[in-house]
């Protein structure tokens, strides 16, 4: 019978994040992301099978905590046009307040390791897609209310979504 976990899966992923995004994930080693989650190693394997699988499960938290989060609570609350400006209103915000330049942990994973790593390549293109859509949906929502503005104003050539 397989003993119950002893850690709180949120917190380890969150410190899996930090490490993560302190040193990227070729230069973590399996045993920094131990130490950093404050468990055994083989307990880091039970629990999540590889560093890859905790890489990518890593990523998605930080998606949920992030964008996902962001987009839900913009999203219904505001206009597309002003959810997209608050959207990067707040990435700025963040950006700006980070002393330590980290900068987005999805960009630089997509910067050092899909380039060279066809399934990190594919796990990076499915997250960013997903940034995407909701980029596409929420623009293509507020360009078809505006679309009676456009036809009056034929001067415009080019989708101005800001």
């Amino acid at each position: 019978m397989a003993r119950p976990r002893e850690f709180d899966e949120a917190a380890v992923l969150d410190a899996a994040i930090q490490q993560f995004w302190r040193r990227g994930y070729e230069a973590t080693s399996v045993r920094d992301l131990a130490d950093e989650m404050g468990i055994a190693g083989a307990s880091l394997y039970n629990a999540f099978g590889d560093k890859r699988t905790l890489y990518e499960r890593s990523l998605n938290r930080y998606l949920d905590q992030t964008f996902r989060e962001r987009i839900g609570r913009l999203e219904h609350s505001l206009p597309p046009r002003d959810a997209i400006v608050a959207f990067l209103q707040e990435i700025i915000k963040r950006s700006l307040n980070d002393r330590q330049r980290r900068g987005c942990l999805l960009v630089n994973s997509a910067l050092e390791s899909a380039p060279h790593d066809e399934e990190l390549q594919h796990i990076m293109a499915t997250f960013l897609s997903e940034v995407e859509i909701v980029f596409f949906c929420g623009a293509s929502r507020w360009a078809s209310v505006t679309i009676p503005f456009r036809k009056r104003n034929r001067r415009r050539t080019s989708p101005d979504f800001f």
